[in-house]
C-alpha cells in the first residue's frame, strides 16, 4: 500500500478510501475525518514467540483454576454473576456526573484491601482531585496506585512493573496511542487503546475496568467494536435530579445480562439500596386514579415498581400525544390499541401518558396488565385499591397470557404488604399464595375491565 490518506467515520469507525457525506455503515452525516497512513515495512516483523496452545477436553479441569474475586458488596457481586473473573475487561458507561469515577474508586479501595495492588489511571483528573474525592468518601489503600497519564504506552509499562491485579482506565476517550495517528477519543484511537491493553490483561490474568462516555443518543461513544471486545458492559441509568442510580448489565460473558442494581448517591459515595422495592414505592400516592404496582424480575432481583398513567382530552383531535417513560413505547401502543378494540375504551382521541416512576426502565411483557389497569383507571377516574398488584402479558386478541417467575413476583408483593393480586388465569394452578393474600385470575381484557368497574370483586 502506498503512503496516502484514509477516511474514518467518527461514529462507527467505518473506513473509506475517499471522503463521504453519509456513512454507509451507521447512516450519520459529515462524520468522516482524514487520517494519514504509513506504508508497511519491507520486511514483516517476526511473530513473537509464545507458549504453545494445547486443546483441552471440556470436562478436564485446569490445575491453576482461578476463582472469582469477591468485591465485598453483595449487590455488586450479584451484578457480575458472583464476583469478578480474572482476565476480563469491563466497560462502564454513563452520562457525565452519573458517578462512574466515584463507583470505580470505591471498588478499587475494596479490592486493594482484600487482594493487593490496584492501578487507577486517570487522564482527566490530577492526583490532587482524585485524593480529594478519596478523602471525601473516606477511602484509603496502601496498595492503591494513582497514575495521571494519557498515553497507553505508559500505562502498559506501569502494569508490567507493578503487576497489579486490577487496572482502572478513566476514561478510554481521553487515552491515546502515541504511535498511531489521530486525536484521543477518535474511533481509531479508542480501538487502539482497548486492543493494546486487552492482550496484557488476558496474558497476566488482570481485571481491567474501562470508563466510557455516553452520546446524546444514549449509546456508548466510540466504535461498536469496543463492546464486542470487552467481556462485560454496564450502563448507569437514572435522572441526575434523583439521588439514586440504576446500574444495568447489557453484556456479561460470565453471568446473566438481565441483572440490575439500585445504588444511592450521597456524601458517602454510591451505596447499594438494601430494599429497592420499598425505596421506589416510598413516595407513592395510592389514593389517586391511574396508578398501580407491578412486580418485575430483573435477573435474580424481584422488584416492585409503580406504573402511572394519565388519560386526558387533547387540544388537537387529529394527532393526540402518546408519551412513554421507562417502558417500551411500541408495547404500550399495542396495549392501548387492545384496550380500544377489545375493551371499548375510546382512546384514539385522547392524550395518553404512561410512566414507570423512579427512573427505572423495564421492557418486560409482564407489565402489560399493569399498564392496561393504570390507563383504564385514569380513563374512568377510578382509584385502584392501595394494596393491589398486577402482572401479566396481553395478546392482540385481548387474552391475558402467562409470564415467568410468577411465584417470585407473588412473594415480593406479599413481603411488602400487597394482599391483592391480579394475574393470568393460567398461572393459578402453579403458584402457592400467602395466607393473607387474595389472588384473582383474569383471562381477558374484558374481565380485567369488569374488575375495575367493580362488576366483580377482587
Amino acid at each position: 500500500m502506498r503512503k496516502g490518506s484514509l477516511f474514518i467515520c467518527e461514529s462507527c469507525a467505518y473506513e473509506a478510501p475517499k471522503w463521504l457525506g453519509k456513512c454507509p455503515s451507521c447512516g450519520d452525516w459529515n462524520t468522516f475525518i482524514e487520517q494519514k497512513i504509513e506504508p508497511p515495512p519491507a520486511v514483516r516483523r517476526a511473530v513473537s514467540a509464545r507458549a504453545e496452545a494445547t486443546p483441552l477436553v471440556l470436562a478436564q479441569e485446569e490445575s491453576d483454576h482461578e476463582q472469582r474475586l469477591i468485591i465485598g458488596r453483595a449487590e455488586l457481586d450479584r451484578l457480575f454473576g458472583g464476583g469478578l473473573v480474572p482476565g476480563s475487561l469491563i466497560l462502564l458507561g454513563g452520562e457525565p456526573g452519573a458517578g462512574k469515577s466515584t463507583l470505580l474508586l470505591q471498588m478499587a479501595s475494596l479490592l486493594t484491601a482484600q487482594y493487593g495492588k490496584v492501578l487507577y489511571v486517570s487522564a482527566e483528573e490530577s492526583l490532587t482531585q482524585i485524593r480529594l474525592r478519596a478523602e471525601r468518601l473516606g477511602l484509603s489503600g496502601a496498595e492503591l496506585y494513582l497514575l495521571p497519564d494519557d498515553e497507553i504506552e505508559a500505562v502498559r509499562a506501569e502494569c508490567e512493573r507493578l503487576n497489579p491485579l486490577v487496572v482502572v482506565l478513566d476514561s478510554i476517550q481521553t487515552l491515546k496511542n502515541s504511535e498511531r495517528p489521530g486525536l484521543a477519543g477518535s474511533p481509531a484511537q479508542v480501538r487502539e487503546v482497548v486492543q493494546s491493553i486487552m492482550g496484557l490483561v488476558k496474558e497476566r490474568g488482570m481485571i481491567c475496568f474501562l470508563v466510557g462516555h455516553i452520546t446524546k443518543s444514549g449509546l456508548l461513544a466510540g466504535p461498536k467494536l469496543i463492546e464486542h471486545l470487552v467481556d462485560v458492559v454496564l450502563y448507569f441509568e437514572g435522572d441526575r435530579r434523583y439521588p439514586y442510580r440504576v446500574l444495568r448489565v447489557v453484556k456479561n460473558r460470565f453471568g446473566s445480562t438481565q441483572e440490575i442494581a439500585l445504588l444511592n448517591l450521597d456524601d458517602q459515595g454510591l451505596t447499594p439500596v438494601p430494599n429497592p422495592s420499598a425505596f421506589l414505592l416510598s413516595e407513592r400516592c395510592s389514593q389517586q386514579s391511574g396508578t398501580v404496582v407491578t412486580p418485575i424480575v430483573e435477573g435474580s432481583l424481584p422488584l416492585l415498581v409503580e406504573v402511572q398513567a394519565l388519560v386526558t382530552t387533547t387540544g388537537n383531535p387529529g394527532s393526540p400525544r402518546r408519551l412513554v417513560s421507562g417502558l417500551d413505547f411500541q408495547r404500550v401502543a399495542m396495549v392501548l390499541a387492545v384496550l380500544e378494540r377489545r375493551g371499548g375504551l375510546p382512546l384514539a382521541s385522547r392524550e395518553v401518558y404512561v410512566s414507570v416512576i423512579g427512573g427505572v426502565r423495564t421492557e418486560e411483557p409482564a407489565c402489560d396488565l399493569a399498564v392496561a389497569l393504570a390507563v383504564a383507571s385514569s380513563f374512568y377516574d377510578q382509584p385502584l385499591p392501595a394494596n393491589l398488584a398486577a402482572f401479566g402479558e396481553i395478546g392482540l386478541t385481548g387474552e391475558i397470557r402467562r409470564v415467568g417467575n410468577a411465584q417470585r413476583r407473588l412473594e415480593e408483593a406479599d413481603k411488602h404488604g400487597f394482599g391483592r393480586v391480579l394475574m393470568p388465569k393460567g398461572l393459578l394452578g402453579e403458584i402457592v399464595k400467602g395466607k393473607s393474600m387474595t389472588i384473582q385470575g383474569v383471562g381477558s381484557i374484558q374481565e380485567l375491565l369488569a374488575v375495575l368497574t367493580k362488576k366483580e370483586g377482587v
